[in-house]
């Protein structure tokens, strides 16, 4: 009998296998994003310091429930993220997909974070 791997468990082999070569820095951090059903969330991460430094997801207030799982919401999430690096004097950063495709919410939250400043 064929054992098949969920989606997810492929997903974090795909994940481990690119984490290999990104590594991000204090100047140059990784935009990490993760994709829930009903949420989108990214943060940028120090590896070589191992932290966060800037966060931000479809939870916030300032983001409605109803567009929470939506383009709509990974853009709100992808322009706030953005936002607050540059705060941080950050503009440069790794793109980290996670193992996902680089479709949907996840192109959405890229594109929207590289239209208010961020380069990747």
């Amino acid at each position: 009998m064929i054992n098949k791997k969920s989606r997810n468990e492929m997903r974090q082999k795909r994940q481990l296998r690119i984490r290999k070569t990104l590594v991000g820095t204090a100047l140059r951090p990784r935009l990490n994003v993760f994709r829930s059903n009903k949420h989108i969330y990214a943060q940028l991460i120090d590896d070589v310091n191992g932290v966060t430094l800037v966060s931000a997801s479809s939870l916030e207030e300032t983001i409605e429930a109803k567009d929470a799982g939506n383009l709509k919401g990974a853009m709100l999430v992808g322009k706030i993220i953005a936002e607050r690096a540059t705060e941080k004097s950050i503009k440069k950063v790794i793109f980290d997909r996670a193992g996902y495709l680089y479709h949907g919410r996840v192109k959405a939250l890229a594109e929207a974070a590289r239209d208010a400043g961020l380069e990747f």
